[in-house]
């Protein structure tokens, strides 16, 4: 099939309306329902961070997830299976951060996922790399056509970190943030707002996630415009701003109204994105944050429905695909490998752990959840 072109703002060919999201070459002509183009979408990066994790550097991981949406502005799911594109995805990012891989070693690590077996078991002439190879390399052509050959990624992980050296923050702030803006690549939002914005929405979420329930600051007012003058009486019908800190993200960018709403709309996409989880079976640890209130935003359309519904109306399999490939094999059960997804340099302290009874959050708050 070829490429659908969805008109965008005139600022980026790469960042679109929330609306163009009902109108992707998925919806218009495979007819499959948004909320299985989302659940899908983000099986097909939870797949590519598996992969990267074993093959390139996490900025590798984020470039590949960005062109992993953007390939699917433009082509439909029902054309190009997503691990073949989560693949070509991230042989290309390899290259392109300057951490190239072979081919043959991308195609392997590919297989042994979908099969979930060590890579060691996974020989390198077999036929399922063979046919690994080929996929990634026809994958590859046309994600190359879908890009225009324009490489340039710029990730909120970045604009994150120099909020982070701009005012020094708790630990646990900024291992939340990072982990939110790791799990904001399994939404579109990398398509839809700038990544300032989406760093500025990760950045709100985590300090409200510290500060608890008994926070007396809601989104709302962490994301409202400035307080009023000192030196003016507070009309009574005005509630307190909030302190200093937790406005210090959109202070720190200097966003006008427009931007501001943005922040919002990215704080309800999450919400909504960790709602729709099992929070009632292995995302338990997920539902304090799903019941956060999201911001005041425009009225749109819901965009998530819960995953569990989502996969038995798709007919989902109980080892995440829904569709049987060549090359995939019933996989044995093994137990979630820990991930590792922080940027090297600038003094980035790792995680070196799953969330505990202390809170500590993984490197994405939803990386437990097996939807590859």
């Amino acid at each position: 099939m070829g490429a659908t072109s969805i008109p965008g703002p005139s600022s980026s060919q790469w960042l679109f309306p929330i609306s163009a999201l009902q109108v992707t070459p998925s919806r218009t002509t495979s007819e499959i329902p948004l909320e299985k183009e989302l659940y899908d979408r983000a099986r097909g990066v939870e797949f590519l961070f598996r992969l990267g994790v074993s093959l390139g550097p996490s900025s590798a991981m984020y470039t590949a997830a960005t062109w992993f949406h953007r390939f699917y502005m433009r082509y439909s799911m029902e054309d190009y299976h997503r691990q073949d594109v989560a693949g070509a995805c991230i042989f290309l990012a390899t290259k392109t951060e300057e951490c190239g891989r072979k081919l043959r070693d991308v195609a392997k690590i590919m297989c042994a996922k979908i099969a979930k077996v060590d890579p060691k078991e996974v020989a390198d002439d077999s036929r399922e790399v063979e046919e690994a190879q080929h996929a990634i390399l026809l994958a590859e052509e046309v994600l190359l056509e879908a890009l225009c050959f324009d490489f340039i990624v710029d990730s909120p992980q970045v604009e994150l970190v120099d909020l982070f050296e701009a005012r020094e923050e708790s630990f646990e702030v900024e291992e939340y943030a990072w982990s939110i803006a790791n799990d904001s690549y399994r939404t579109p939002l990398c398509v839809l707002y700038p990544p300032r914005i989406i760093a500025a929405a990760c950045y709100v979420l985590a300090q409200h996630i510290v500060e608890g329930p008994e926070s007396s600051t809601p989104l709302s007012a962490r994301i409202s415009s400035p307080a009023p003058s000192a030196s003016l009486p507070t009309p009574p019908s005005q509630s307190a701003m909030p302190s200093e800190s937790s406005r210090f993200a959109v202070e720190f960018f200097r966003f006008n109204e427009i931007e501001m709403a943005s922040v919002g709309d990215v704080l309800a996409i999450l919400l909504e994105f960790f709602a729709a989880q099992d929070v009632q079976g292995p995302a338990e640890y997920l539902a304090p944050i799903a019941e956060i209130q999201p911001p005041t935003t425009s009225p749109r359309e819901k965009l998530y429905q819960p995953f569990a519904h989502v996969a038995q109306v798709s007919g989902v399999r109980a080892n995440g695909s829904d569709t049987v490939r060549k090359d995939e094999k019933p996989p044995p059960p093994v137990p979630e490998t820990k991930t590792s997804t922080q940027p090297s340099g600038r003094g980035w302290k790792p995680i070196t752990s799953e969330k505990t009874n202390s809170g500590r959050p993984p490197d994405r708050l939803s990386e437990r959840l097996d939807l590859s």
